[in-house]
């Protein structure tokens, strides 16, 4: 299957259902080998879910071919580190470039799709994004089986937590951050008051 026959998008409240399909699939067809069926069914729907704020705020993608969804991730300008609509630990207050790290949040891929660049090509989207908003800095909230997709993109771990789940068992999850330019950011502090163009991806 060739790039040029998908079609990247931002998410659309439409899309929920589909999204929801998508992730579940993602989620049982890749996650398998590194956690539970236990702990993949308590974490569908609130460690893994639809994330309705992102769509809103115009920050969520999805990768369409042939009709049907077949990846889906986005970034945040909001403190929520990870989780979907019903997550215990929201919290939708906006971060400040200046301070803050933007977030990369809820990465999906169809398993009948994977490892042929649609989570490059969503990532490369979103840091594009982050860009233009001002950020320099980058965090995300990476599952086991994505750490290394992460990696590969220079995002560094930093360390790893146990995300309590609602049958009392608990998903390990692993924090990771990247600095997208220290140029830009030695810039952005010594300008505070001057927007920060976003230079184009060498990659």
């Amino acid at each position: 299957m060739l790039k040029e026959n998908w079609k990247l998008r931002l998410a659309r409240e439409n899309d929920i259902p589909a999204l929801e399909k998508l992730i579940s699939l993602s989620v049982r067809g890749l996650q398998a080998s590194h956690y539970s069926i236990a702990q993949i069914d308590a974490a569908l729907g609130s460690v893994f879910g639809v994330d309705r704020q992102l769509i809103r705020d115009g920050t969520y993608f999805v990768v369409e071919f042939d009709g049907k969804l077949i990846g889906c991730g986005g970034w945040s300008k909001r403190k929520t580190l990870f989780g979907g609509d019903h997550h215990t630990t929201r919290d939708d207050a906006e971060l400040d470039p200046m301070t803050d790290a933007a977030r990369i949040r809820a990465f999906f891929v169809h398993p009948d799709h994977a490892r042929r660049g649609i989570g490059r090509a969503i990532l490369e989207a979103c840091e594009k994004a982050i860009c233009d908003a001002g950020f320099t800095e980058i965090e995300l909230a990476a599952t086991l089986p994505g750490v290394p997709f992460y990696a590969a993109f220079g995002y560094v771990p930093v360390e790893k937590s146990d995300v309590p789940l609602a049958n009392g068992l608990s998903l390990q999850i692993v924090r990771m951050t990247k600095e997208l330019s220290k140029s830009r950011k030695e810039e952005k502090r010594a300008n505070p008051n001057v927007a920060v163009r976003a230079r184009p991806s060498r990659r």
